[in-house]
């Protein structure tokens, strides 16, 4: 058990913002709510600065700057360049290096910066409270940031950033519409605890709470009701296996909308080169996740001619997955082996896509057979 006295100091500054803003929420939203009441423009401005605030984090500070998922015009950066000052999240550069290191890292209690595996407080604010080495700012991994002008920019100025963001813009907001304190309280105070808190679920809630459809090798859940006050970020799992896409709901219907931001900005040229996992790829980690879990079922039940049956169909599905995976791997050798051009005119040709596709269809028939025989193995 870790003493007093082994115990990193305390981070003052954000443990004094971390503390004081919702504190400070609690005690003069409400006071003001019932001597004054709040305008439709002051909860108009929380709604709207809350958004830019988020997207910004997760749009911006996250799938742009720490990933690389995507490109975007100066100007979407320096919308996001802002109001993340305005997040009060740390620089771009700060932020970003952690967040490699903790994908590097991921839930090694020593290294990840954030890891779940030291427990929802830690995760979620604790690691923000005192001077832990893990949290030490290391740039080894950012040579891209240091060399990226706006990131620097708003590195080297964060603190007057920061104060015109938070102070000077919800002030001019309020007294352009009339309500300078309702906005100030709602727009600056409570849409920057609320920004906080949504921001660490990821670190923490989404490690714990969900499920894990893609992989199993680390703690990161996908959890539909986190994406949906998250912008999208509640998909963990897969982001945590597949992170250079600038996607995290990968299904159409999953609710992202970080993803249709820098989608939809993609078709008038604010955004572009969108990296995208394949779809392959995709369903071959949903596959090994669902035979590993077949597995597991059937090796706990009690030996008889209903679970060998089920044994040996499954035998033939993982045969059927293993020469997919092997029809796919030459198609790769062809890459490696240096001949691009000729891959390329394989790809150009009606018939090779038609073979391409139809190895991504198996599979994904396959699933659904896996799933079908995941509940017979449960009802085993």
């Amino acid at each position: 058990m870790t003493t007093a006295q082994e115990r990193p100091e305390i981070n003052w500054v954000p443990a004094i913002i971390l503390t004081a803003t919702p504190i400070a929420a609690l005690t003069l939203i409400p006071w003001y709510a019932f001597s004054f009441d709040f305008s439709t423009a002051a909860w108009v401005s929380f709604v709207v600065l809350l958004f830019l605030n988020g997207l910004s984090i997760t749009g911006g500070y996250h799938r742009l700057w720490a990933h690389r998922a995507y490109e975007a015009h100066w100007s979407l950066r320096l919308v996001f360049m802002l109001f993340g000052a305005m997040s009060i999240q740390n620089s771009i550069l700060i932020w970003a290096s952690g967040h490699r290191t903790h994908h590097r890292y991921v839930d090694d209690v020593d290294l990840d910066p954030y890891s779940a595996k030291r427990g929802f407080w830690f995760s979620h604010i604790g690691w923000m409270l005192r001077n832990y080495p893990s949290g030490v700012p290391n740039f080894s991994n950012a040579n891209d940031l240091l060399n990226d002008k706006m990131v620097m920019f708003q590195h080297n100025y964060y603190v007057p950033l920061v104060l015109v963001m938070n102070i000077g813009l919800p002030l001019a907001l309020g007294w352009m519409l009339g309500d300078l304190w309702g906005v100030f309280l709602l727009g600056g105070l409570l849409r920057l605890v609320v920004s906080h808190h949504v921001t660490f679920f990821i670190n923490s809630l989404a490690h714990m709470w969900g499920t894990r459809p893609y992989t199993d090798e680390n703690t990161a859940r996908d959890n539909p009701l986190l994406a949906f006050v998250t912008y999208g970020e509640g998909y963990h799992n897969y982001h945590h296996i597949f992170q250079y896409d600038y996607r995290n709901g990968v299904k159409w219907w999953q609710f992202d909308p970080t993803k249709w931001l820098i989608f939809s900005l993609s078709w008038i040229g604010i955004t572009k080169n969108l990296k995208r996992c394949s779809d392959f790829a995709i369903q071959k980690a949903q596959l090994t996740m669902q035979f590993k879990r077949a597995k597991a079922q059937l090796d706990q039940r009690p030996a008889d001619t209903r679970v060998e049956a089920l044994k040996a169909k499954m035998a033939r599905e993982y045969e059927s997955f293993t020469a997919a995976m092997q029809e796919w791997g030459k198609l790769k050798e062809e890459w490696y082996d240096g001949k691009k051009a000729e891959f390329q005119q394989k790809w150009e040709d009606a018939s090779f896509r038609t073979r391409f596709k139809e190895i991504e269809y198996r599979l994904k028939m396959q699933r659904k057979r896996m799933s079908l025989l995941m509940a017979q193995a449960a009802a085993a």
